[in-house]
């Protein structure tokens, strides 16, 4: 099995340390916390080089790092799991109803009948995320580590951008960049007005997405701020089709900025573990 792995340390007195985990079906990363001060101690991610094929087969990935990488084998606090994949959809609060979770997602993800359905509360607005977690992994978490909380990657997004946004007329469309996937957020006056997520292949798919949102909230690509995060950069293909149409780009501000422009790892392609 090959595996990237890249890491920074600094040094800290964590006294109470939390693990935080972000894992989807081309990588694995983690990152360890001071409770106290918020300072992150340590970043590790590893980056597959194939997109791993069934949740069965990542957890022998995520079984693999954890007996062999040695940050893992320590006492925490807390911990934390995201859990990445486009398996989710948005609820209103009010059409909600947490003993039919199966019928939100069938319009849009197919589901097995094995499939076990959760939520989460969004913090920053009256709705639920509904979503499918990879609960074999959930499991080996627990056996390693006992109790834990997790959360869709999205509900993490969407509260964290909600939470620093200030107001604005102009929409601000907000892309997180997976690997065979992106996350479109548009807010407008402090207000989630758009979310959902899109498979895309090549360049093409991707700034079709972007376009074609654009024109279903009737926002030109000229007029509207567009901000990355994720897995992308100034230097990629993505990042200059884009440019072609529109103009007014920028990479998410991280809180954190654990990351020195000398670093391999951008803050904006850690932004959901990190930020």
């Amino acid at each position: 099995m090959q595996l990237q792995k890249k890491s920074k340390k600094i040094s800290a007195d964590a006294q109470n340390i939390q693990l935080s985990i972000q894992f989807d079906l081309d990588g694995f990363s983690f990152c360890i916390t001071d409770i106290e001060t918020k300072k992150v101690i340590t970043y590790t991610t590893y980056t597959f080089d194939t997109t791993i094929a069934s949740p069965e087969l990542l957890l022998e990935k995520i079984m693999y790092i954890f007996a062999n990488d040695q940050e893992l084998h320590q006492e925490f606090s807390s911990v934390f799991v995201i859990h990445q994949n486009n398996l989710a959809t948005l609820v209103p609060t009010e059409l909600f109803d947490r003993n039919r979770l199966k019928p939100y997602l069938q319009f849009t993800i197919k589901t097995l009948p094995t499939d076990f359905i959760t939520y989460d509360n969004l913090e920053n607005m009256e709705a639920h995320n509904v979503y499918i977690p990879y609960v074999n992994i959930n499991n080996f978490i627990f056996q390693n580590f006992g109790e834990f909380e997790y959360k869709h990657h999205s509900t993490v997004l969407i509260d964290k951008i909600l939470e620093k946004t200030t107001q604005s007329i102009t929409p601000r469309m907000y892309v997180n960049v997976a690997t065979s996937f992106l996350d479109i957020i548009v807010i407008k006056n402090n207000q989630l007005q758009f979310y959902n997520s899109f498979n895309y292949t090549n360049k093409e798919d991707f700034i079709y997405y972007i376009l074609f949102v654009a024109e279903q909230l009737q926002i030109a690509p000229e007029i509207f701020n567009l901000i990355f995060l994720g897995k992308i950069e100034k230097e990629s293909a993505l990042y200059t089709i884009t440019y072609t149409y529109v103009k007014n780009i920028d990479f998410i501000e991280s809180n954190t900025n654990f990351f020195t422009d000398k670093d391999e790892i951008s803050n904006h392609s850690t932004y959901t573990l990190l930020s």
